[in-house]
């Protein structure tokens, strides 16, 4: 099973690949919207990647409020 730090850590990899952004320069407790000037739906594409790479599913719900790698790796960690 993959801790809580493996999962911020594979997060931020997968939007440092998808929205082309330096890996060295993301870090966990970074706005997504912003550190990787994204809109709604370019967050919406990041979220359906992740859903589809963890094997879960985050209902809508679940996400709101939630603007940081962190606190979106805690709501992925709490469905593995």
């Amino acid at each position: 099973m993959r801790t809580l730090d493996q999962t911020v850590e594979e997060i931020l990899e997968l939007a440092a690949t998808y929205f082309k952004v330096p890996r060295e320069q993301l870090f966990a407790d970074d706005d997504f919207f912003q550190k990787l000037g994204i809109n709604s739906f370019q967050a919406l594409e990041l979220l359906t990647r992740l859903e589809n790479h963890f094997q879960v599913e985050l209902p809508d719900y679940e996400l709101q409020g939630v603007f940081d790698f962190r606190t979106l790796a805690e709501k992925i960690q709490a469905r593995l």
